[in-house]
């Protein structure tokens, strides 16, 4: 099932980060399947290649998006010590667009006209220009992080929270986006929250996002209060003691990594204690003691909602299994084990098709047809239908974690079973 609202989250959170750092053809059939004739055995054991495009070196910093890069080649590379696929190893081949449309239309040609991969996977790019180039080619691209609305845009392109939209070319359903209000309902029933704060900066993007929160809270029957700081010359200090004289006991934000560990150093400094200071998927990392070094009571009010399985919960299987295969990273991030989630994903479309061929027909086939699928528990039930008219409401589950000292970030609750039906409201990407 397809979760837009962390499609919301991801655009804005590449926004904010990028106002930080401002101060075809289809592959033919000879090349993957079987002839009439027995091939030689070293034509049988030939690669698959696999491409993977990442802004790696964009204008928000070296380490914004290599995390699903970096968790697809740790499964790769562990599947390929297992024997590949069928016996077929796979071929990872890489390129960084660095963070520009016109750096992605040329990962694109490279991979898909010239390298000619099989599909690309984990897709993570600032400025996913070559979009309508990869639909074109009918190449699958599975499991992409959806910075931007590509995802519900085109045909081929499977974004690892799925979609529902009818992906005829047109964002969406006539140009928006929905997501649901399951975080909002979460921390009201489980935490009684009634009062919420929205932290924004006066530019258009962060302003946009706030006001998306905010419509989504007061649809749940919040009090909202809403702070907004000049991003030039932020006074943190100033909202965190009205932060405190409101009352608030959540905090959602529209700001970058930076501005929101600066917030959280005013609120320990003036006192403001929350039930929650709530962020989203791409900040749910191991960084979290370094990055709020400063602000140890707010720091343990940190959480992180998402649609995929805590990376620190090693007593599942899958999890351990990612976690033993990375564990010589320095960091470890849930977008690592988003981007293993999708390696596996493209490993399981690969071995259905393995008797007849792996093309990128039948890729696209499986993926296309592709109905909770969970990537052995790591994911959410994801899946892609062409719904001709959007969802009102919707049944929708959720993963949560909370960060604790000396623990990291501790789940809360089994995500499969924090389900909510809530409405979805529509926002323009």
């Amino acid at each position: 099932m397809g979760r837009p609202s962390r499609a919301a989250e991801a655009i804005v959170a590449v926004l904010l980060l990028a106002l930080s750092a401002a101060c075809g053809s289809r592959l033919p059939e000879s090349d993957f399947t079987r002839g009439a004739r027995t091939p030689a055995p070293a034509r049988e054991a030939a690669p698959l290649k696999v491409g993977i495009v990442t802004s790696a070196t964009s204008p928000v910093g070296g380490s914004a998006f290599t995390g699903p890069r970096d968790g697809a080649r740790a499964y790769f590379d562990r599947l390929n010590a297992r024997g590949g696929i069928d016996g077929r190893r796979v071929e990872v081949r890489l390129c960084d667009d660095g963070g520009s449309g016109v750096g992605n239309l040329e990962c694109v040609d490279k991979l898909v006209e010239q390298e000619k991969v099989v599909a690309l996977v984990a897709t993570t790019a600032l400025d996913y220009a070559g979009a309508s180039r990869v639909s074109r080619a009918r190449v699958p691209d599975i499991g992409g992080q959806p910075i931007g609305a590509a995802y519900d845009t085109y045909p081929h392109l499977y974004g690892i929270y799925g979609s529902l939209a009818p992906r005829d070319g047109t964002p969406g359903w006539g140009g928006e986006l929905y997501g649901g209000t399951e975080v909002y309902r979460y921390f009201q029933r489980e935490h009684g929250a009634r009062t919420a704060a929205v932290v924004s900066y006066n530019q258009s993007a962060s302003a946009a996002y706030a006001r998306l929160v905010e419509r989504g809270l007061r649809a749940e029957g919040y009090r909202v209060v809403t702070e907004q700081v000049d991003f030039a010359l932020p006074n943190f200090r100033a909202v965190a003691a009205d932060l405190k004289e409101q009352g608030a006991d959540l905090v959602f934000d529209a700001l970058d990594g930076h501005g929101n560990a600066r917030l959280c150093r005013a609120m320990d400094e003036v006192g403001a204690h929350v039930t929650a200071k709530v962020t989203n998927v791409q900040n749910w990392t191991s960084t979290v003691p370094d990055a709020y070094e400063d602000a140890p009571r707010c720091r343990n009010a940190l959480w992180a909602t998402g649609a995929s399985r805590n990376f620190e919960d090693t007593g599942h299987p899958a999890v351990r299994e990612f976690r033993e295969a990375t564990k010589d990273l320095k960091t470890h991030s849930q977008w690592q084990l988003e981007g293993w989630a999708a390696a596996r994903w493209f490993t399981d479309a690969a071995r259905s098709c393995a008797r007849t061929g792996i093309t990128r027909a039948c890729l696209d086939a499986w993926m296309d047809h592709s109905r909770g699928y969970t990537a052995g528990g790591l994911l959410l039930p994801v899946g892609f239908a062409r719904l001709p008219d959007p969802p009102r409401t919707r049944d929708t589950c959720l993963s949560v974690a909370r960060w604790r000292d000396g623990r990291g970030w501790v789940s809360q609750g089994d995500m499969n079973r924090t389900c909510f039906t809530v409405p979805q409201l529509a926002y323009s990407p």
